[in-house]
């Protein structure tokens, strides 16, 4: 019946590829199977400890490993992606893009020994503008594989401060200083907490998470996001 009822809405309404545009196959989601092929995978998830990503933080965080899916640069079919989920009310495709993550990133055992999903959250004027946290979307996407929690009660952004795409990577770490705040750590503690962002660009978003998570008692941090800005 659901299957009936898929390819009637289908008829009506045909779901379209957000890359192309081209019409979806009932079994597709968000993306056709040829754009799907032929996304920017980074293949950091075989390699969690040494990789572009996971070295921006060498140093100055705690992180066991960090990887993106996929490389992210403006303009490009992948941005397409992001700014949908992000702007234009489309959660579902945060969750699809969350649930291919997973699957893809399980089969290089990415997720072995994390304990729970914490997705960076947004500010309340963010989400009252937006309507959903698209961090949060991903997270309960890679959550429907993998059958990890998300936690989203733990942190809490304070305020929105400005948009980090136009800052330099000193500004954008000037911008998320002191940024959030711990509100219950009981669900954290001594547990392996994998951070759940949409994009990497410099880290320093992932980094002022890191520094509110750090003093909780026997914490383990690990991250993963969909893409990722060479710089």
């Amino acid at each position: 019946m659901s299957n009936w009822w898929g390819r009637l809405l289908d008829f009506i309404s045909p779901r379209r590829c957000v890359v192309c545009g081209g019409r979806l196959a009932l079994t597709e989601r968000s993306l056709c199977t040829s754009c799907l092929l032929h996304l920017p995978r980074t293949a950091y998830q075989f390699t969690p400890s040494d990789n572009m990503m996971a070295q921006l933080f060498w140093h100055l965080a705690p992180i066991e490993r960090a990887a993106a899916l996929l490389y992210y640069e403006p303009h490009a079919e992948m941005a397409q992606v992001v700014y949908d989920m992000k702007y234009h009310d489309r959660p579902d495709i945060a969750e699809d893009m969350g649930r291919l993550l997973a699957n893809e990133m399980q089969m290089a055992r990415y997720f072995d020994g994390i304990d729970v999903l914490l997705p960076v959250p947004l500010s309340p004027k963010r989400m009252r503008q937006r309507g959903y946290n698209q961090s949060e979307a991903l997270a309960r996407g890679i959550s429907d594989i993998t059958g990890l929690p998300v936690i989203t009660k733990a942190l809490r952004r304070k305020h929105f401060r400005q948009s980090q795409t136009q800052l330099s990577r000193r500004e954008r770490q000037e911008n998320v200083a002191d940024l959030f705040e711990l509100r219950d750590s009981s669900q954290l503690q001594g547990r392996h907490v994998l951070l759940v962002d949409d994009i990497c660009t410099t880290g320093a978003t992932l980094l002022a998470c890191t520094e509110a998570l750090k003093g909780i008692a026997g914490i383990r941090l690990s991250i993963v996001t969909l893409g990722f800005t060479k710089t």
